[in-house]
């Protein structure tokens, strides 16, 4: 036991001559402030604002509110959903987006448009809005683009409609 006493205490004078109490004062109130921030950071308010919307009307219809800039099969008529692809399939990682304003609460959503891909065209609900498409030059914001690129396969075969988040209006 002697030999733990004399080693703490070895330990203890020599961070006592390398430091002292203002800059452990200094270093616990950078702790706490740091602390204290972290709820102010930016992906603590994106978390807040994308909050589900109210949902109302058809997901399998072209008109249904998510869709103002989609082109192409809708997966829930494939075997997916507004949000997820049918079984069999890879949401493709590249995105078109579109701002869209759900009826039920008056909002505008961001909405990324998301590619499954994998197996041939699904062939059902076949919707083309192109509500604030943009020219081929943006190609973030056409939908006249395959976005399968960025899957192991290149092969289209449905869209989804997944909500980002809140659109913040001017």
């Amino acid at each position: 036991m002697k030999f733990l006493d004399t080693l703490f205490e070895q330990k203890s004078r020599q961070l006592a001559q390398r430091s002292s109490r203002r800059g452990m004062l200094k270093g616990l109130g950078t702790l706490l402030v740091g602390g204290a921030a972290i709820p102010l950071l930016p992906v603590a308010r994106a978390s807040a604002a994308a909050s589900k919307p109210a949902e109302e009307g058809d997901p399998n219809s072209c008109d249904y509110w998510r869709y103002c800039a989609i082109d192409g099969f809708l997966c829930g008529c494939c075997g997916g959903s507004a949000n997820t692809c049918p079984p069999g399939t890879e949401m493709s990682p590249i995105t078109w987006i579109g701002t869209c304003r759900n009826p039920v609460d008056g909002r505008n959503y961001v909405i990324s448009y998301n590619d499954c891909c994998g197996k041939s065209s699904c062939g059902a609900c076949l919707c083309q809005r192109d509500e604030g498409d943009r020219p081929p030059y943006r190609s973030d914001k056409t939908n006249d683009v395959n976005w399968c690129l960025g899957t192991s396969s290149a092969v289209y075969h449905c869209s989804t409609a997944v909500v980002v988040g809140v659109a913040f209006e001017d």
